[in-house]
């Protein structure tokens, strides 16, 4: 229904509202009898309004037997030229080397990496007490027991200097608006 944006004259955007609401089930079977997608039997009829409108000055709605014969060429053209396009789009060979990384890859892993990096400024800003506790146990997996044998600490403040970090990283991430306030 954007189409009626682009009327001048509420007589034109009456008669194409007239004809949209008369003949969108009919477009609309006979794109998917070509077509047998549903997706592109909806582009097939919207391809066919925007042809309908462009040569609305054609349409005599005194004659509907003729209106509609012209509604359901359209359609029907709409529709073998995309299915003649789709045909040809299979026979071709492919544009891209198979081995070449799939841009949404590429997106997922810079976002990713991204992601990465801006927690990583965060853990940096924990005072190194808890930072240096915090990297071994997540980031090298170390038990609190042998975190407490590195830095030399009891076990039990390994613990609480990782809860310690925990809280502050979980704090930094929300004022940084990487996490809301129920995690």
């Amino acid at each position: 229904m954007i189409y009626l944006l682009l009327f001048e004259s509420i007589s034109d955007k009456d008669k194409f509202e007239y004809l949209y609401n008369r003949h969108k089930r009919l477009m609309l079977y006979k794109a998917y009898e070509i077509l047998h997608d549903y997706q592109l039997a909806e582009d097939a009829a919207s391809e066919a309004f925007l042809r309908i409108y462009k040569n609305l000055h054609k349409v005599d709605l005194e004659d509907m037997a003729r209106t509609t014969s012209f509604a359901v060429t359209i359609v029907k053209n709409v529709a073998l030229t995309m299915l003649q396009k789709q045909k040809r789009m299979a026979t071709e060979p492919e544009l891209f080397d198979e081995d070449m990384p799939d841009p949404a890859d590429i997106e997922n892993d810079t976002i990713a990496k991204l992601q990465s990096e801006a927690l990583l400024r965060v853990v940096d800003s924990l005072g190194a007490d808890l930072r240096d506790v915090f990297l071994l146990r997540y980031a090298h997996g170390y038990s609190n027991k042998e975190i407490g044998e590195l830095v030399k600490i009891p076990e039990k403040h390994v613990a609480v200097r990782l809860f310690r970090a925990k809280k502050k990283l979980s704090e930094l991430l929300r004022k940084e608006g990487y996490a809301d306030e129920a995690g």
